[in-house]
């Protein structure tokens, strides 16, 4: 019986609290009660968004060095922010702290081309309130110039080699290879195209692009994700890698690895533990440049076979824009080889010499250029 009117007692103290807590609320019918969990079908009161923006629209588009204005409108006049963070590309531009709520982010910040976010963070009583962003556009801020070909020498290339990779290095040529039970990795003489050393890769792998870097030798693979580290001299395999993306080109950067996937982004990875550190989204004036493929560095510049084309894009590192456009077409001039499937890929640079290395899927040669204009 004392068990029966302790729970009644208590069970009235809890009405009189709930019905003093809708009185002092003013709300009739509706009462909120914080618990440890939310219960399906509750309402939950959220703060009203205080801001909006105006400008910029997304996908709205700029050049390299132009100053992005951004206007920001509040949605109540009495919710005004206390403050605002804008953000650039994740990078703070400035904190606006009254009305007007707008700002113009500096060309120091439109340095790279490529989708760039601008964010508005908005507090108020010292909370967040509203967040809201947009995307824009970033181009080059001068048209790619145009370049043509010489051809200075000619030499064999093995007609089996299905070219992902390449580079020049103390009088070799070395050569990455692809397709699944075809996949190597190879030391080729230059002036007779023989292959002097070759390492098979296994028959589940597809080989892609190689590079130089420290006298060991990095090769990625397509879809695997995995990829090898070989001492130069001798192929032994050091180590091995993984990333993220798909392994298409490699190129060595003083001590950066820049890698590409087949889009028009280039990642940029620390060495050793074969970390994304950066990336460039690589657009000229008008639009972005996709099936970015084998890649070399030459003289301050990336250049890039685009995959399914005759063009080599000669990319700036720092920024992502695209300097100029290499037109190869017509170099093979082979009736038994179709560069529509067996496409333009592999670019190797001499430093020393200068001299310029180019060729393609199973094609028969190996041709030394010089550029025009």
């Amino acid at each position: 019986m004392k068990n029966d009117l302790n729970k009644y007692l208590l069970t009235f103290s809890l009405f009189l609290i709930a019905a003093f807590t809708i009185a002092c609320n003013g709300k009739s019918g509706k009462m909120s009660v914080v618990t440890g969990e939310k219960k399906a079908g509750a309402e939950v009161d959220t703060p009203a968004r205080i801001i909006k923006m105006l400008v910029p629209e997304e996908d709205s588009e700029y050049k390299l060095g132009d100053v992005v204005k951004v206007i920001l409108e509040t949605e109540n006049v009495n919710q005004q922010p206390d403050s605002v963070i804008l953000t650039f590309d994740g990078k703070h531009a400035a904190t606006l702290k009254s009305t007007p709520w707008e700002y113009q982010i500096p060309q120091s910040f439109t340095t790279g081309t490529g989708r760039k976010s601008v964010k508005a963070t908005a507090f108020r009583d010292g909370s967040v309130r509203t967040v809201v962003a947009r995307f824009i556009i970033v181009y080059s801020d001068t048209p790619p110039k145009r370049f043509g070909y010489k051809v200075a020498h000619t030499y064999p290339h093995d007609r089996s080699a299905f070219t992902q990779g390449l580079f020049y290095y103390n009088g070799v040529l070395y050569e990455g290879t692809g397709q699944q039970t075809g996949s190597t990795l190879r030391e080729v003489e230059l002036t007779t195209g023989k292959v002097i050393r070759q390492l098979n890769l296994s028959s589940d792998l597809f080989g892609e692009g190689i590079t130089l870097y420290k006298d060991r030798i990095y090769q990625v693979t397509w879809q695997s994700k995995v990829g090898f580290v070989y001492e130069r001299q001798t192929f032994k395999q050091l180590n091995k890698i993984y990333y993220q993306s798909e392994g298409w080109g490699l190129t060595t950067i003083k001590d950066r690895i820049v890698m590409s996937d087949g889009t028009n982004v280039l990642y940029f990875y620390e060495p050793e533990s074969f970390t994304v550190v950066s990336r460039i989204e690589v657009y000229d004036n008008k639009e972005k440049v996709d099936s970015l493929n084998e890649l070399e560095y030459i003289n301050g510049e990336i250049w890039a076979n685009i995959w399914m084309s005759d063009l080599i894009a000669r990319i700036d590192p720092a920024s992502g824009k695209v300097i100029g456009y290499i037109d190869l077409k017509g170099i093979l001039n082979d009736p038994d080889t179709d560069t529509g499937v067996n496409v333009l890929n592999g670019i190797a640079f001499d430093s020393e010499g200068g001299r310029i290395f180019i060729t393609g899927k199973n094609w028969p040669k190996l041709f030394e250029i010089r550029l025009t204009e």
